[in-house]
């Protein structure tokens, strides 16, 4: 592990190197083009600098600046407490030195990542999806995956090559509009006939190979960190199986090209745009099917029992030097079984945070189960449930005693009991809709539109017979 660690480390250090040399005679090609050898000096220290802030923006925030791209939504532990206990277990489990922080990308597709400059400041991202498709076992070792490439540093090699990637693509788009093969270069070429062309034929030259060179070092961080992640996490989960049925059912749903970015796809544990168009000679993941038969072949959860099962898929290939021959062999175990109700709660927690950051309210449940969600701003004060036809009344917080009549008595003596633990919503005395989610212990809110102070009172405990 310390030499896949290592050799992330030179990875990163060249990647960051290739881009300085690249956008230095970027630059100065651009610069001579306009304005001759002083030109070429400026351009190319003007290349430098830009480097120079790609490479602290990357490894100060570019973790933070992937996330916002993406639009990911940061998930506390009294939004999705489940989702936060299997992070918090997989991390204390590998010995991080912190617990990554969570994020939830409003994706239907099931898929999940990891970014971050160093396990310090490591985040993992989980689509919607994955969290209503998996089972706790099958979402644990997802988990247990890309808390593997936080402990082997793979993140910060790819978050530094999404920067680049994108800063580069950025730098092609801006010379082919700033210099065209338009009447710009005829213009040069009248008050320098000889060296405009050539420095021209230099500055496109660049401007075509910057990103795919960019993109050929995203591509060296090679398939092997797939292999050790996916061996880490049958360690730490000892339930290789999990994993195997969480790659086929992630695979097993096609994600449109146009919602996953091309510089973040190779980020995810299953490449959507790799299984999209297929296994190539420059795939970022090695081939699911050899991925699932390695996991599957394991008759154990030690890192010895994973070569094993890789020399016997793939008995031509070779693993790089890691910890496959150390440590005991580890027996695996099988997974404790999650009850419907959990899982039923755990995908209403995260429909519930969605719902809530999407300016969308939960009903509680109908008597025939469904959860209904409706738009904040609705004016109506019942809806009707699509499954059986009850109709659904929107509660009102009503005064907390008679005869408050004076402006200041009504705004001060509002009042709601709960009627459940759940997410459920209510409307205040000026028509708007709030909501409270199961963790919201709060005795007093506020109301956004005319500021009334409502008391909520907790919902009355079950009678219990003899």
């Amino acid at each position: 592990m310390w030499e896949a660690i290592r050799r992330n480390r030179r990875r990163s250090v060249v990647l960051l190197a290739s881009l300085a040399g690249t956008l230095l005679l970027a630059g100065g090609a651009m610069g001579a083009l306009v304005g001759g050898s002083a030109g070429a000096l400026a351009g190319g220290l003007a290349g430098v600098a830009y480097a120079t802030l790609l490479a602290v923006l990357a490894l100060r925030a570019g973790d933070r600046l992937l996330l916002a791209g993406l639009g990911a939504q940061p998930v506390r532990a009294r939004d999705c407490p489940r989702l936060r206990n299997v992070v918090e277990e997989m991390a204390i489990a590998a010995g991080l030195p912190r617990v990554p922080a969570v994020y939830l990308l409003p994706l239907p597709q099931p898929n999940a990542f990891a970014v971050g400059p160093d396990p310090e400041r490591a985040a993992i991202v989980v689509t919607s999806g994955l969290v209503k498709r998996l089972r706790r076992d099958e979402l644990q070792a997802v988990v247990a995956h890309e808390v593997a490439h936080i402990l082997n540093q793979d993140v910060r090699f790819l978050t530094l090559a999404a920067v680049a990637v994108a800063s580069t693509t950025l730098f092609s788009d801006l010379f082919w509009r700033s210099f065209g093969l338009g009447g710009r270069v005829g213009r040069l070429r009248r008050v320098r006939p000889g060296p405009a062309w050539a420095w021209f034929a230099l500055a496109a030259l660049l401007a075509l190979l910057a990103p795919l060179a960019a993109r050929l070092l995203y591509l060296a961080c090679s398939q092997d960190r797939e292999y050790l992640a996916d061996a880490t996490a049958a360690r730490l989960t000892r339930h290789p199986e999990s994993l195997a049925r969480a790659l086929e059912k992630i695979a097993g749903v096609r994600t449109p090209a146009r919602a996953v970015p091309r510089a973040l796809a190779p980020l995810y544990i299953v490449n959507p745009l790799q299984v999209s168009f297929g296994n190539g000679g420059f795939a970022t993941h090695p081939p699911l099917e050899a991925r699932v038969r390695i996991l599957r072949k394991m008759a154990g959860a030690a890192y010895a029992d994973y070569e094993r099962a890789y020399r016997e898929v793939q008995p031509d290939g070779a693993l790089p030097p890691g910890p496959w021959r150390s440590g005991p062999t580890v027996p695996v175990q099988a997974p404790a079984a999650e009850p419907q109700a959990e899982w039923v709660a755990r995908v209403r927690e995260v429909e519930g945070m969605l719902g809530a950051r999407a300016d969308w309210i939960v009903l509680r449940p109908c008597l025939c189960g469904l959860r209904v969600r409706i738009p904040r701003n609705l004016e109506r004060e019942s809806v009707r449930c699509p499954r059986c036809g009850r109709v659904q009344w929107l509660a009102a917080a009503r005064p907390a005693a008679a005869g408050a009549t004076t402006t200041a008595a009504a705004r001060a003596a509002l009042r709601y009991r709960r009627r459940s633990e759940g997410w459920e919503a209510f409307r205040c005395a000026c028509g708007k809709a709030l909501q409270l989610s199961p963790a919201c212990e709060a005795s007093r809110l506020r109301c956004p539109a005319c500021h009334r102070r409502i008391a909520i009172e907790p919902a009355a405990a079950p009678a219990h017979t003899a």
